[in-house]
């Protein structure tokens, strides 16, 4: 599922996917929040920093940092903005 957030100022925020066409409601404006990527061992670690957040991990799966990053984005998509967070993170898989 697709969450949208309207700010005051008109501006929607969400993590991209391909479940509404995003064009239909205006300029795009996209920028990478994560890096989900494997060390020399297999083990997968998800680096949320683009997106002011932390390095989660490691993962046995693929899979498990993916679902990991989804529910940190998910969490602190409000914060998103063109800076990063100068805020200390929540501890980000509590609600997951």
């Amino acid at each position: 599922m697709t969450t949208l957030l309207v700010r005051p100022d008109g501006q929607v925020r969400c993590l991209y996917d391909e479940t509404i066409d995003l064009a239909s409601i205006g300029a795009l404006h996209i920028r990478r929040a994560s890096h989900v990527e494997p060390d020399s061992s297999g083990r997968w670690w998800t680096d949320l920093s683009p997106a002011g957040g932390p390095v989660l991990g490691p993962f046995a799966y693929r899979s498990q940092a993916l679902s990991a990053e989804r529910c940190w984005l998910d969490a602190h998509l409000e914060f998103f903005v063109a800076e990063k967070r100068t805020t200390g993170s929540a501890s980000p898989l509590a609600s997951c």
